[in-house]
């Protein structure tokens, strides 16, 4: 017998549920109802929390964001023990988030949600990449100003970098292969960039 809208707390039960989903067939493949059917509750009930699909992605990327904010916040632990190890230290948090919640990442990156059409959720999405940005600033304190790149482009530059070993190497896209555990070819990246912009010595 379904629960309907009497159920514990169904706001919740129905992201759960999206999770579930998502990891079956990625964040574009299910629908509300069959969102309702995981939930074991009834479409009608689900339409009390949320207006139509979208709006369930936009939760489930709310609250992977909302996490991947304190795993980053925490990575970096004020930029200790150095302004390098706390900036290396959110790559890697990067990818243990990726890894460790999945249906989470891909409502994030991969749902084609319009972060404009969800404040909250372009909010907490914003405090997620901040931490990056505050790392990527301290860390290029010790270049002169005019060689100074924006911190918004510098951990740009590394998100991507991160993105791209995620989706190529962690997640297994088709055709991409690596003997290097992604950790490993996302500090080698780091390290090259690093040293282009005359951060690291060229023997480090």
């Amino acid at each position: 017998m379904k629960r309907g809208y009497h159920h514990g707390n169904l706001r919740q039960a129905l992201v759960e549920a999206a999770l579930t989903l998502i990891a079956e067939r990625g964040p574009t493949g299910f629908t509300l109802s069959e969102a309702a059917k995981q939930a074991d509750v009834t479409p009608a009930a689900v339409y009390r929390h949320f207006a139509g699909r979208e709006d369930l992605l936009a939760e489930v990327a709310r609250q992977g964001y909302d996490i991947f904010a304190a795993l980053m916040e925490y990575a970096y632990d004020d930029g200790k023990p150095s302004a390098l190890a706390a900036f290396e230290s959110t790559g890697r948090a990067y990818l243990a988030f990726a890894r460790k919640y999945p249906g989470h990442y891909m409502a994030m990156f991969e749902s084609g949600l319009s972060l404009n059409a969800f404040p909250d959720l372009a909010l907490v999405a914003e405090k997620a990449r901040s931490v990056l940005e505050k790392a990527a600033a301290k860390l290029s304190e010790q270049m002169p100003e005019s060689r100074r790149p924006p911190p918004a482009m510098f951990s740009a530059h590394v998100l991507a970098m991160s993105h791209g070993v995620v989706e190529l190497y962690m997640r297994g896209a088709p055709g991409a292969k690596s003997p290097f555990p992604p950790e490993d070819l996302l500090e080698a990246g780091i390290g090259i960039y690093l040293r282009g912009l005359g951060l690291l010595p060229p023997d480090c």
